[in-house]
């Protein structure tokens, strides 16, 4: 009887671990599907790789597909001539033309953007971006670094620009202050920080672990 006893504890134990194994097996294939479901496009334009750090911390926590916007006539390195080049494009709307091109940009269903603050405005090379590809029907997600100042009216343009898609909350960052040399400030333990901020947001928009 005792034998028997044990026998019948021992096929229950097993039992209950494969039991739990195929339900723990089951629960990491369903976060798996709803991370693989959506094709996912991060784009972004980064000047002092603040935009750039910040990017790479979405695509480690959504994967999909990394891209930095690039211009067929790059800004000048100096910041002073920059300001009055971004400034005068801003006042005649022109759309700088853009080196960086995407395939089959129709596949992906969740796009982020990307970009700094530039003149309390959207830089030029992300509206050309917004202009130039059909983003109906997607979702639209904007990211920004600024030196302090805030977004400005940058996600109120991308909604402007994209008045066809479906645009969640933002998430924003201080990054460098260009104007007073200070340029990348992402790391050490400001990294962490962003890093953690980071996570909050995309688990608030649904799109976290």
């Amino acid at each position: 009887m005792k034998k028997l006893t044990t026998l019948l504890v021992l096929i229950t134990t097993v039992f209950c671990m494969f039991s739990g194994c195929s339900k723990a097996q089951e629960n990491l294939q369903n976060k798996d599907e709803i991370k693989s479901d959506k094709n996912i496009l991060i784009v972004y334009l980064s000047r002092t790789k603040n935009t750039k750090a910040v990017a790479e911390m979405i695509h480690k926590n959504t994967g999909g597909s990394l891209v930095e916007i690039e211009l067929q006539n790059p800004y000048p390195a100096d910041y002073k001539m920059i300001v009055s080049q971004v400034a005068k494009e801003n006042e005649m709307d022109y759309l700088p033309p853009l080196k960086t091109k995407i395939e089959n940009i129709e596949k992906f269903d969740i796009v982020f953007v990307g970009f700094p603050t530039w003149g309390m405005q959207l830089p030029p090379p992300m509206k050309s971006f917004l202009k130039q590809y059909d983003l109906e029907g997607k979702t639209i997600i904007p990211f920004n670094t600024n030196a302090g100042y805030g977004i400005g009216s940058t996600f109120q343009t991308v909604k402007e620009l994209a008045p066809k898609s479906k645009i969640l909350e933002g998430f924003s960052v201080k990054g460098g202050k260009e104007r007073d040399g200070i340029l990348f400030v992402i790391e050490g333990e400001k990294e962490k920080e962003v890093q953690g901020e980071i996570k909050k947001w995309l688990k608030k928009i649904g799109l976290g672990n």
